[in-house]
């Protein structure tokens, strides 16, 4: 198991385990990816299953021709067979891990969600995790839903709750303590997804989730800094020693996002959890650095096929 606290110890980790994932890539024609993927090759991190189009030809066989036995490149008519190509690599088990490329996302996950061929796991819930690692905070940061869900309803914050823990323990030795996020303390009907925490809190107690430490409703600064905590009197595991974060809607968590990596220098990745593999859809305002740390948690997360 793996124990880390940045995505530099994750990349050493999956190098010294020596078990190279593949990664299916959707149309990798920007610059950002095809740095991505060279890094990866470079590093030993990671074999390549590329589709592409003709027009990309160039670039797509100059990625194959520098690292031949780690890449194959497959070559489709257009957008719809591109990622119906991907998702089946993944589905038939010749992929570990599904990445996009230049492929608009809605096209992607339309193959990723058809109901014979793609690879959502039978009863499940398509949510996004994101880790961050941040300059300020002691160790990696796990947070949901910012990028799918817009407002989970109770049985969606409990996948979303298990996805995460999963995630957790795949990169972390330890009990994941888990923040249930609001801007206050209170239980109100005012605020739905406080009524959802509750209940959660009480499924908690009959051990629905594993080994975990949740606590909750709360805010960030209480759930990532112990000197509010104490300020408030909340005593709890979690209070200032969070490793994820559960928020109670997508516009509550994506601001976040976008606040940390603006303003707090924060290092992302993220992953799309709830289908037979992880799903990299990074966005085309992320950097190469961002990208390539989504693929690291991917592979780490990742179960070879």
């Amino acid at each position: 198991m793996y124990t880390t606290i940045d995505f530099q110890t994750l990349a050493e980790q999956l190098k010294t385990a020596g078990t190279r994932r593949r990664v299916a890539v959707a149309r990798p024609g920007d610059e950002h990816t095809k740095e991505v993927i060279m890094r990866s090759l470079q590093e030993g991190l990671a074999d390549f299953l590329l589709v592409a189009d003709e027009q990309s030809r160039e670039a797509t066989d100059g990625i194959m021709n520098s690292s031949p036995r780690h890449v194959t490149v497959f070559y489709e008519k257009d957008d719809v067979a591109t990622a119906r190509k991907a998702v089946s690599l993944v589905k038939n088990g010749d992929a570990d891990v599904l990445m996009k490329g230049t492929l608009n996302t809605d096209v992607l996950l339309r193959a990723v969600l058809d109901k014979e061929n793609g690879i959502m796991e039978k009863g499940s819930v398509l949510s996004h995790i994101t880790a961050a690692e941040i300059p300020a905070y002691k160790k990696l940061l796990l947070f949901s839903d910012a990028a799918v869900i817009p407002r989970p309803t109770t049985e969606q914050f409990e996948a979303i709750i298990r996805y995460s823990t999963e995630v957790f323990r795949k990169i972390s030795n330890g009990t994941p303590n888990v923040a249930l996020i609001h801007c206050t303390e209170k239980t109100s009907e005012k605020f739905p997804h406080t009524i959802s925490y509750a209940e959660i809190m009480k499924r908690v107690g009959k051990n629905a989730y594993g080994n975990i430490s949740i606590g909750g409703p709360m805010d960030v600064k209480t759930a990532c800094d112990a000197e509010s905590g104490k300020i408030k009197g909340i005593s709890s595991p979690v209070v200032g020693n969070a490793d994820i974060l559960i928020f109670p809607n997508i516009e509550a968590g994506n601001v976040f996002y976008k606040t940390i990596t603006v303003f707090g220098n924060a290092l992302t990745a993220g992953m799309l959890c709830g289908t037979t593999a992880p799903v990299v859809v990074a966005s085309r305002a992320d950097s190469s650095e961002s990208k390539f740390s989504s693929l690291i948690l991917a592979c780490a997360t990742a179960d070879k096929k």
